[in-house]
């Protein structure tokens, strides 16, 4: 895979019915629950829940990149249907994308279960990432490679941790 194609969606069937699903995704704090990088979020400017524009930080780790935080701003949120985010640029006036998140749901059977999908694609703002590629342009599709098999596994464990959540009650 190359940078400018740098993306990566997940999919579960969750036997819970579309508000139930949403409560978790659109609940910040459950990723925190069962994301392998994301550590920590917290509303910021005053928020106190999702609503497009709502800034939220967050703090992330991993073995190979270390500790990084991020700001991100909601710019979707269809109750029940689907909900994004974007990592927006350290200091860019313009406040552009690193990467783009999303979830969306699709109602199932007569509404009891539901389809979730969650997934993410860089940019369009440059970052740490498009550096090392550039450092090493002869290794772009390893690098990004790697870098989405991290992210796809950490997705498939917080879709994984949604379905648990969501089929036993658990609440946040």
């Amino acid at each position: 895979m190359r940078l400018a194609d740098a993306h990566v969606e997940c999919v579960t069937e969750i036997t819970a019915p579309p508000q139930r699903v949403w409560e978790l995704v659109s609940d910040i704090t459950t990723s925190v629950r069962h994301s392998p990088e994301l550590q920590e979020v917290q509303w910021l400017d005053g928020a106190e829940g999702p609503e497009v524009g709502a800034r939220f930080s967050g703090r992330n780790r991993n073995e190979g990149l270390g500790e990084w935080r991020t700001v991100s701003r909601i710019t979707e949120l269809v109750e029940q249907h689907a909900f994004a985010w974007e990592v927006l640029y350290p200091g860019s006036s313009e406040g552009e994308a690193l990467a783009v998140w999303t979830y969306s749901l699709e109602p199932l059977a007569d509404g009891t279960a539901t389809r979730l999908r969650h997934g993410m694609r860089l940019g369009p703002a440059r970052g740490p990432l498009t550096d090392y590629v550039e450092k090493y342009p002869d290794r772009e599709e390893e690098i990004i490679d790697g870098r989405m098999d991290l992210l796809r596994s950490g997705i498939e464990s917080t879709l994984a941790g949604v379905k648990s959540d969501a089929e036993s009650g658990t609440r946040g």
